[in-house]
């Protein structure tokens, strides 16, 4: 409720601005979807006893997300010359998917455990050790 409250005040407040205009619904989509992620956040870690790492959960996957940033918006520029505006989106968007994954894999943002849940986990798991990203686990 709180970040609809805050996306309704934000809508109104922004859109008239004429320098911001209709980006304001997106800024205001923006903090309302920040506000439920963090009582979200808040609500888990009080009544699940979970805890919650800067680093991996906030940290990482912004640094993931900024890369991927850079990168596809470069590919969009360098191409969109060479290819069709609607070809080069396509393509950056493509090329965004690709380094989103391989951040998150070279980050090593998720653990053995949460890799063996997606499809075809243990496989994809196997190569990540064999190109050395993930070390093998030794039992004793």
């Amino acid at each position: 409720m709180y970040g609809v409250v805050v996306k309704l005040v934000l809508n109104i407040v922004l859109i008239k601005i004429p320098a911001i205009g209709v980006n304001g619904a997106a800024i205001g989509t923006i903090f309302c979807n920040l506000i439920a992620c963090v009582i979200g956040f808040i609500v888990l870690k009080k009544n699940m006893d979970i805890k919650f790492r800067f680093s991996k959960y906030i940290f990482k996957p912004i640094l993931a997300t900024i890369i991927m940033s850079v990168c596809s918006y470069s590919i969009y520029l360098g191409i969109s010359g060479i290819f069709s505006g609607k070809v080069a989106t396509i393509l950056a968007i493509v090329s965004a998917v690709i380094v989103y994954i391989l951040a998150i894999v070279t980050l090593k943002i998720f653990t053995k455990e949460e890799i063996h849940m997606i499809p075809y986990g243990q496989k994809i798991y196997k190569l990540l050790e064999k190109i050395g990203i993930y070390k093998e686990e030794k039992t004793i």
